[in-house]
């Protein structure tokens, strides 16, 4: 091998190990989801709200992430649950109480707590989840 096509070679070699990530980090998907439900199957989980654990539901406005699902304690006291990455780019969104909305942080996309797009970049609506409250049991399925 010449010189010349070593020293290609290597460029070669090395831009690809540098530049792969950022490449696949902007991707653009709408089933990004950080912690989807276990076996792939159908998501279905029970939160005891008398749990320490699970204390930020307890108030109004409080919200906590289990299995990639945001759920949330509206100002109204009803409980939502969406799926918690951004139908833009992935990124885990946050609940906002000042303004009863999901908040990306990355980007500014705004969800109403139906999961509609209220504002993008996105353009997707976030999956909603069903609640059903029973004593101190919380179930999120879908």
């Amino acid at each position: 091998m010449k010189r010349h096509e070593f020293l290609t070679a290597l460029g070669v070699s090395a831009g690809t190990v540098i530049f792969a990530p950022f490449l696949t980090s902007c991707s653009k998907s709408s089933t990004m989801d950080p912690t989807p439900p276990p076996g792939g199957g159908a998501l279905d989980f029970t939160l005891d709200l008398s749990l320490p654990a699970n204390s930020a539901l307890n108030t109004n406005g409080g919200s906590m992430l289990k299995s990639g699902v945001i759920v949330a304690r509206t100002s109204g006291g009803t409980y939502v649950a969406v799926a918690s990455a951004c139908t833009h780019q992935g990124t885990t969104i946050e609940f906002n109480n000042t303004s009863s909305q999901f908040h990306c942080p990355n980007h500014g996309s705004n969800f109403a707590v139906t999961g509609a797009v209220v504002n993008g970049p996105a353009t997707t609506a976030l999956k909603m989840y069903n609640v059903t409250l029973t004593g101190t049991n919380l179930r999120v399925y879908a």
